[in-house]
């Protein structure tokens, strides 16, 4: 039997308004993180100012051994610089997002250990979450008829469970199902705690690694007795059309839709233009709905995105009208005026109908 929802009201409040129209995911967050040009101190703040956080070493000798460098941990900067993440939330949601993602991308031990931070995970999911849930009640209280919705993020992690990371050595496995698993399921339990509406699983390159965390997931929601909605996002690597692991769209799809997801949906890796027949063909067999939030087109020479909003935005009407899309945002290299151009142009479209199940059609 299903468990309830952990938020009766607010998925109630989700449900209704896909029933009514195509929802607006945020953009890029590192991209945006970016145009700040934080610097090392900035990233260290005051808490973490010698490399190491204070709050957990608070004895440490830094002489005799010394911290870690902290820039490029975008995840920290909820900590460290509140009021940064916090703008960067302000400015989707004044751009017409529905949905703000919480800045917990990196936010699992296994990718926290790449600086030394392991055990800041669960305060960066809780806080991470609780930061977007202010800024979605604030935007919320000043337009009630459009409700704005907290997801919490579940990045990849930077290990494969599927792929050995030493081409002499296919066997090898640098991270296991259930090393992933409890990683998953105490970033879960943050973001649950911190007021996430959903959660989705998003870049998943690795079905593996998505099974592990919808597994933690499942186990979190069986151990409060309640759930919230979930939603996968997976990444088409390139153009053969196949995720890292090596699965087609459609068995991708076939490999997740067990967890029952409020959506599946594909993500990051392409432009619109290129991720345009891998949505069509989700579009034609899941059973629930369809999300999308591709890239700014392709990176160029320097690794920068050059699709304009108006560019990116005729990409995704056309998704819209062909009636693929229930959800749709941008990844890397997407801003607020990416995000307000596809808010635009999807605005007076319909979502997407569930197709018809083959035995009912029969």
């Amino acid at each position: 039997m299903s468990l309830p929802w952990l938020n009766p009201q607010r998925a109630k409040a989700l449900t209704d308004a896909l029933d009514q129209r195509i929802l607006v995911i945020d953009g890029a967050m590192g991209t945006m993180v970016q145009g700040y040009k934080l610097d090392e101190a900035a990233y260290r703040g005051q808490r973490f100012v010698e490399g190491f956080d204070r709050l957990h070493e608070p004895q440490r000798n830094a002489a005799a051994r010394p911290g870690h460098d902290l820039k490029g941990n975008n995840d920290l900067l909820t900590l460290t610089r509140p009021d940064v993440i916090g703008a960067i939330h302000d400015a989707y949601l004044q751009a017409g997002a529905d949905f703000i993602e919480t800045n917990t991308f990196n936010s699992t031990s296994i990718s926290q250990a790449d600086y030394h931070l392991e055990h800041l995970v669960r305060e960066l999911n809780v806080e991470g979450a609780r930061l977007a849930r202010a800024r979605c009640d604030a935007a919320e209280a000043m337009t009630p008829d459009k409700p704005r919705f907290v997801i919490g993020v579940l990045g990849p992690t930077s290990r494969t469970a599927s792929i050995s990371p030493n081409v002499n050595d296919p066997g090898y496995r640098n991270t296991s199902f259930d090393e992933l698993r409890l990683a998953y399921r105490e970033a879960a339990s943050g973001l649950i705690d911190g007021g996430a509406d959903v959660l989705m699983v998003e870049t998943i390159f690795d079905t593996l690694n998505a099974k592990a965390a919808l597994f933690a997931i499942e186990e979190e929601f069986d151990a409060r007795g309640a759930r919230l909605p979930v939603m996968i996002s997976g990444t088409i690597t390139d153009r053969s059309g196949r995720t890292l692991s090596g699965q087609t769209t459609e068995a991708f799809y076939i490999s997740v839709a067990h967890a029952q997801p409020l959506a599946v949906g594909l993500n990051c890796a392409l432009g619109a233009k290129e991720l345009r027949e891998y949505i069509d063909a989700l579009s034609r067999i899941a059973g629930c709905l369809v999300s999308a939030h591709p890239n700014a087109g392709l990176p160029n020479a320097f690794a920068e995105y050059d699709e304009t909003p108006e560019e990116m935005a005729a990409l995704i009407g056309e998704f819209a009208r062909s009636g693929l899309l229930n959800i749709v945002g941008g990844c890397c290299g997407t801003t607020p005026a990416h995000i307000a151009a596809i808010a635009a142009v999807v605005a007076n479209v319909a979502p997407r109908k569930l197709p018809t199940p083959i035995a009912a059609a029969a």
